[in-house]
Order: structure tokens, then C-alpha cells, then sequence
């Protein structure tokens, strides 16, 4: 990351087939090739969630890609909003 890009964090809310899918790993994966720092679980109502930062446009490749998931998944919405934080990595964390 380029010192002069500002890092901007965002929460993300993933609905439809994401539990089971192997849709955690597969994010934080996707997320490490990237440079995005963060987290993302299981959700109590099936859904996962997570909190991306990075630079803007690394931000937009992983919204992009939790729109589709992995193969074995099905994303119905993605709902993007304003987060807080600071994140030296990226983790996996169990459910919610």
C-alpha cells in the first residue's frame, strides 16, 4: 500500500448461500492476495459478515468479489457500510 492512498474500512453484510461454503476461507484468502486487512464470520441468521480496509481500490476487488464467492456459494445482496477500526491483518473468526 502506498502510504499516500488512505486506507477506508467498510462493513460488509453477506446474505444467501454463505454458511457451509467454505465462504470464510476462501474471503480471507482472497483478501491476503489483495493487501486488504480485517476480519470475516458466520453471522447468527446465516449470513457472514466481515470488515474490510484498504485502499479504495483493493476495497472495491473484494466487495466485487463477495458479490460472487466461492463456487459451492450463491450471494443474494451485499450490503456495504461505513466501518471503524484498524487491522494489521486478515483473520478468519469463528461465529458470531
Amino acid at each position: 500500500m502506498s502510504p499516500s492512498q488512505p486506507l477506508v474500512t467498510r462493513h460488509l453484510a453477506i446474505s444467501g448461500r454463505v454458511q457451509g461454503v467454505w465462504f470464510r476461507e476462501s474471503m480471507r484468502r482472497e483478501a491476503e492476495r489483495l493487501g486488504v486487512t480485517g476480519w470475516v464470520r458466520n453471522a447468527r441468521d446465516g449470513s457472514v459478515e466481515a470488515v474490510v480496509q484498504g485502499e479504495e481500490s483493493a476495497l472495491a476487488a473484494i466487495v466485487a468479489w463477495s458479490r460472487k464467492g466461492p463456487p459451492a456459494g450463491r450471494v443474494d445482496d451485499v450490503v456495504v457500510t461505513p466501518a471503524e477500526g484498524s487491522f494489521t491483518s486478515f483473520e478468519r473468526r469463528s461465529n458470531a
